[in-house]
């Protein structure tokens, strides 16, 4: 057999195990949320904390990014609903230019929550630093986590490797190339999840602890 052929016999039996590495991952993160998510206001169950996680605002054209939009008002329709009693909005605000917890607590105040029902945090940098972050900064155990389906599947197993009790409330999906190119990261995402886990990653910051009150 030439060198050719091995490389490329070797190419493709690294490129299956990838698929069914992505796959494993895709399927077991999936099934573990059966039954812990929720799309209706009706059927989530009462938490006195809801965890946002945070995205950017606005795409770079400008326009306003539906991901952000939608669980804006996922956030607003559990609040006045009284399924949640206060809000940790998690997000990145790495510079001084980029601070997504902030644009939230902004938007949610316009919607009519009272800004002392929110508290930011604003080292949300991974899925895995606002999960964690939410029992080790904030105390809370047990929390609805508001996102898109997928991004709350991926956090509701995070979140029960760390013993937080986590169902999620489904924000409006969205559709369209960008929601396709979104899903497509979604699949090795979780498949890192599982890297995470295997060696122990922690967030990247912690800090005091903060009340909810």
């Amino acid at each position: 057999m030439s060198q050719f052929r091995r490389i490329v016999k070797f190419g493709l039996l690294l490129g299956s195990v990838l698929i069914l590495v992505i796959f494993l991952s895709n399927y077991i993160i999936e099934k573990n949320a059966k039954n812990k998510l929720f799309v209706t206001v009706e059927s989530v169950p009462q938490n006195n904390v809801g965890l946002v996680l945070g995205t950017v605002k606005r795409l770079q054209n400008g326009q306003i990014n539906l991901y952000y939009k939608y669980r804006i008002e996922a956030t607003i329709s559990l609040y006045t609903s009284g399924k949640i009693s206060y809000i940790i909005v998690s997000g990145d605000n790495s510079t001084s230019a980029y601070d997504e917890p902030t644009d939230f607590k902004s938007d949610l105040i316009a919607g009519g929550i009272p800004e002392d029902k929110i508290y930011l945090d604003y080292a949300g940098f991974r899925t895995l630093d606002s999960v964690v972050r939410v029992k080790e900064i904030f105390g809370q155990d047990s929390v609805t986590i508001i996102s898109q389906g997928f991004h709350n599947e991926r956090a509701i197993y995070l979140a029960e490797n760390f013993d937080i009790n986590a169902v999620g409330f489904n924000a409006k999906d969205v559709s369209g190339r960008y929601g396709l190119k979104v899903q497509l990261r979604e699949y090795l995402a979780r498949t890192k999840v599982f890297l995470d886990i295997l060696f122990n990653v922690q967030p990247k910051f912690l800090g005091k602890k903060i009340e909810i009150k």
